[in-house]
This record gives C-alpha cells, structure tokens and sequence, in this order.
C-alpha cells in the first residue's frame, strides 16, 4: 500500500479533533501501518513529524499533505543511530513544536530467499542491524521524547511490538522476535517510570497486517495465517491505528504499560 493512499481510521470519522494542538511524532512513517496512523493524526487535528529512511517518498508524501494544508515535517533518518534520531527530533520540535505523542513505529523483518533464517544461518551483521532499528530506535526516540512531555506533565508514548513477541511464530527469525518482546518490557518499565509525570506507554501487538512487508513472503503462508486467525483474513493498517490512537487520546488516559493484540485472533495470548 503505498502513501498517501490509505482510507482515514474509523476514529478519524467521529468529527472530534482528540489531537488539536498536539504535536506527534511517528517513526516509520513513510507505508503501512506508519501511513495509516500518520493519516489517523492528522485527521483528529495532531501536527505530525514523520521519520523515515526513504527520502524521496517521505519528501514527496510530506509536500502532498502540506499542499492539503497539513501540518507535517519530514526528517530522513536512520533510526538505528543516535545522532541522526537526535537531529531529526531537532528538525521537527524546532518545526511543529515538542512532542507529546511518540510512536515508536519502525520495525523491519528481514527475509532470505522468502524464509526467516534459523539461528545457525543468520549473520551477525543482520542480528544487529535488526536490534538497532527495531528496539535500540525506541530507546532513542523516547530518551529524546521524554523530558519535554516530563516538564508538560503530558505524553503519551506507543511502542510496535508483536504477537511475535509473545508466542512463537516461524514466519519470523529470531532477531524479529527478541526485539518485539524487548519491547513489550520497555513498556511496562517505561509506564512504570514514567507515571508520575502523567505519561501513559503502551504497546500494539499486531499480528498478520496486509503492509509492503508481507510481499518479501510467499502467498500461501499468508493464506496460511488467515486461515488461522479467528477472524479468518489479515489486518488492515487503519485497524492498527485505530488502536494507537486510543491510546495516545485521552479516552486512554488511565491505561498505561499495556501491551494490545490487533491481530483478528491468531496466537492469542
């Protein structure tokens, strides 16, 4: 699915602009699950920094939405470098103002051939690349996120874990999974942290959502998961971030160091 074409989250249609005046910020931003919930934000009023390492798409998608008159700021980084996620933070708080919503979004699954790579076979340039960009990127942006929303006494930080992060899935290696479940202890520790100051983590665990990731598999595992799932398809990007946009409202305002499945049944947890 590529950006700027996803259907508005069923939230986004209630008329109430829950974000108005908020300042948000999404990591893999650019495709997918990121799209959808930059879209989410911006429809309920949230200006939105996007952070992506696609360049020309996340430059292109940006001047759309402005040209829709959206308030948006495009930063190009790698996110599995401290420096670069620093100076993207920069470039968007000196933009749109500090954050008060993270969403710590950006994941990646890498395949060879179309499989996950068993233990013996993975290299160590791949394992590490996997947990700087999926888990170290967290860290991060949420080092850099929290002392504004500390000092605001307001914030809301959403982490993308998995269901791959609670129950075994061989769709996945092990990098992808370790990651995933590292997460949903940051969050729980993070909430715990962070409580006093009145910011509320969570985490999302989808399951199989129909993103440009699913094409680096073969269909037939696809129609595999569905036909396990209880409600026998996969997600959409828009159901994912119907969730992360309750829990970065204030509809979710006493919920903090949860972790949701969004994956329609399939390894219930």
């Amino acid at each position: 699915m590529s950006a700027g074409t996803h259907a508005a989250p069923a939230s986004a249609t209630s008329g109430a602009a829950r974000f108005a005046g908020q300042t948000a910020i999404v990591t893999g931003a650019v495709g997918g699950i990121g799209s959808a919930i930059v879209e989410g934000l911006l429809a309920e009023g949230a200006r939105v920094g996007l952070i992506d390492f696609n360049g020309l798409a996340g430059d292109a998608w940006a001047g759309q939405l402005r040209g829709q008159g959206r308030a948006v700021c495009f930063a190009l980084a790698d996110v599995s470098r401290y420096e670069e996620c620093e100076a993207a933070y920069a470039r968007i708080s000196d933009e749109l103002g500090p954050a008060t919503i993270l969403i710590n979004n950006v994941g990646i699954s890498p395949k060879t051939e179309g499989r996950a790579l068993k233990v013996w076979e993975m290299p160590p340039a791949e394992w590490d690349r996997v947990v700087s960009v999926n888990l170290n990127s967290a860290f991060y942006m949420t080092r850099l996120a929290t002392p504004h929303m500390v000092a605001q006494r307001k914030g809301r930080v959403i982490n993308m874990s998995s269901v791959a992060g609670k129950a075994y899935c061989d769709i996945v290696a092990a990098h992808y999974a370790a990651t995933k479940a590292a997460l949903i202890g940051l969050t729980r520790h993070w909430a715990a942290e962070l409580g006093e100051y009145d910011v509320t983590v969570n985490g999302l665990a989808p399951g199989r959502i129909s993103t440009p990731l699913l094409k680096s598999v073969p269909q037939e595992i696809n129609d595999a998961v569905a036909g396990v799932t209880a409600l026998r398809r996969l997600g959409t990007p828009e159901e994912v971030a119907d969730a992360c946009l309750f829990f970065a409202s204030d509809q979710a305002r006493f919920v903090t160091g949860q972790v949701l499945d969004v994956a329609g049944g399939w390894l219930m947890t």
